[in-house]
């Protein structure tokens, strides 16, 4: 499977240096953004096209102006201090635009999201859907990016200490629920209570939450919704654009720092960021100081790409390392947390509980047990303006290692170690609009293989592969749009010399009707189905 998705991939970036040569018809789009209460002119403002991962910001004179291929597209113009404003406009032709914004005092409800592979307007959606913004994530007392998450109506978290938190959607987690990142479904454990996201919460900079079965175009695993987290996106032409911060929490000392920077000079677009943690034990008034609560990270990574008037190609490269304490909770008869020291004897070593310290609570090395993580993914994330329709290809691998220690007497000892690697793929065709009608067929699926390096196993090593086709159609009528697809699937897991082949379809019918600009009814049917994963087929002792 790897030689043939091998040639595929060569192939294909081959057909498209071709076709990269070759440029397409394009069009201009400018105008004049200002001030609408005062009419004075707006420099800096953003015109940025969600769909096209493309924007401009206005000059001196409050002058922007863009070259596109011709289509309908959605557009958010913003500026600091101003509300966004968000639209949908037909660009058949070269086009003067001009825009008012208004001070920022009521948010904007209509968004725009991109979940459902063309750039919609929420208010057109038929399913329910949260969007958050980096900012919002600040404005509570979080410790992971789940945890920020949890606020969300419809989305709670499984902790299992202040690093490691799972996504519920509406009472559904673990491989219910698919998380993707930039564009790529994330890889990991999702089948253990001690194995969280391994995303940086820092690097964040937009997440939708789709909280119905998303089967139809993310696969089996989307039976109860879908985290759609972006961390990386280009700036506009021309600028450079960085920023730093630092966060504190008391309870657990916790302390965390951010870099990022990017830039955009005559299409050639780059980014790179830099993210690092750490906490000692964390506080509650039942227990006092939990012992070996305590976590470290250390994350980074970056982009380069170039955007041109035929699309765009981004390769996107990210780092997550992550160092936490793994909580006992042993006790002694006083009620006091307990580790678990070395006595030398005469006779041999033997194993005593003793109470920890303050500098034990307060320190930020955990103690064994803990575990150490990595996750490292490779992407290559493409748009390309394939005659009149547009094709995406977005394709990565991810290596997702995760380590538990727990042996006093041999510290170096790996007790588990996972070392899962993945092949991530998905193609999309994006038909040209006809009648207000969008169709898109797709494909996506991946090739997984887990190996065992440590003492013990919870799960046998294995090898599995998942491919899945679908379509997915879109209809604009007056106050109406309607929405709906098929798809059907596969999936093969090979482990112990056993051969398991499973398959099924997902479907979705879905429409919205605006009655006026605040009230909205929608209505939305689904399908999804899961496959079974390898630790409830093959799991030893878990």
């Amino acid at each position: 499977m790897f030689k043939y998705l091998s040639i595929l991939f060569i192939s294909f970036f081959i057909g498209e240096g071709v076709y990269a040569m070759q440029a397409p018809k394009t069009v201009q789009l400018s105008g004049k953004i200002s001030d609408e209460a005062t009419g004075q002119i707006l420099q800096g403002a953003s015109v940025y096209f969600p769909e096209l991962k493309k924007g401009v910001v206005t000059n001196d004179k409050g002058i922007y102006q863009i070259n596109i291929k011709p289509g309908n597209y959605i557009i958010e113009v913003s500026y600091i201090g101003f509300s966004l404003q968000t639209i949908t406009l037909s660009i058949p032709t070269n086009l003067v635009k001009d825009f008012m914004l208004n001070h920022a005092v009521v948010e904007n409800t209509n968004v725009t999201v991109t979940s459902f592979l063309r750039s919609t307007s929420s208010k057109k959606t038929p399913t329910p859907i949260s969007i958050i913004k980096k900012e919002d994530f600040f404005k509570g007392v979080s410790t992971n990016l789940i945890d920020a998450l949890s606020k969300t109506p419809g989305v709670t978290q499984l902790s299992t200490g202040p690093a490691i938190s799972k996504p519920i959607i509406r009472g559904l987690g673990y491989n219910r629920v698919v998380v993707l990142n930039d564009g790529v479904k994330q890889e990991g454990q999702q089948w253990g209570d001690e194995h969280g996201i391994e995303i940086d919460e820092y690097n964040v900079t937009r997440t939708e939450v789709l909280k119905v079965p998303a089967s139809i175009i993310y696969g089996s695993e989307a039976l109860s919704g879908v985290i759609n987290i972006t961390s990386n996106v280009p700036v506009a032409e021309g600028a450079i654009r960085g920023n730093v911060f630092s966060n504190y929490q008391s309870n657990n000392n916790l302390q965390g720092y951010h870099f990022d920077i990017a830039g955009n000079k005559n299409g050639l677009v780059w980014g790179l960021n830099a993210s690092s943690k750490k906490a000692s034990d964390y506080k509650n008034k039942y227990d006092g100081y939990v012992y070996n609560s305590k976590f470290s990270e250390l994350n980074g990574g970056g982009f380069v790409g170039i955007e041109k008037d035929w699309g765009y190609s981004h390769f996107i490269i990210n780092k997550f390392s992550q160092k936490l304490g793994m909580i006992e909770g042993t006790r002694n008869n006083l009620g006091q947390f307990t580790k678990q020291t070395i006595i030398n004897g005469a006779s041999g070593n033997s194993f005593v509980d003793i109470p920890a310290t303050d500098a034990d609570f307060n320190s930020f090395t955990p103690s064994i047990p803990y575990q150490y993580i990595q996750h490292t993914k490779y992407i290559l994330d493409n748009s390309i303006n394939w005659g009149t329709g547009k094709l995406k290809a977005n394709m990565a691998y991810q290596r997702n290692q995760r380590q538990e220690f727990g042996n006093i007497e041999m510290p170096s000892e790996k007790s588990l170690y996972f070392d899962l690697g993945t092949l991530n793929y998905s193609f999309q065709y994006l038909l040209p609009e006809t009648n207000n009608w969008k169709h898109t067929i797709g494909v996506n699926g991946l090739q997984q293989e887990n190996k065992n390096k440590g003492t013990d196993a919870l799960i046998p090593e294995y090898k599995s592969v998942e491919l899945g086709l679908f379509f997915y159609t879109q209809k604009h009528i007056d106050k109406f749009n309607f929405s709906g697809g098929a798809r059907i699937d596969k999936k093969g897991i090979e482990f112990n010399g056993l051969q398991k082949d499973y398959g099924d379809i997902a479907g979705s019918l879905g429409m919205t009707y605006e009655a006026t600009n605040d009230l909205i009814f929608k209505f939305n049917i689904a399908r999804g189905y899961r496959a079974p994963n390898l630790s409830e087929l093959g799991s030893n002792g878990a």
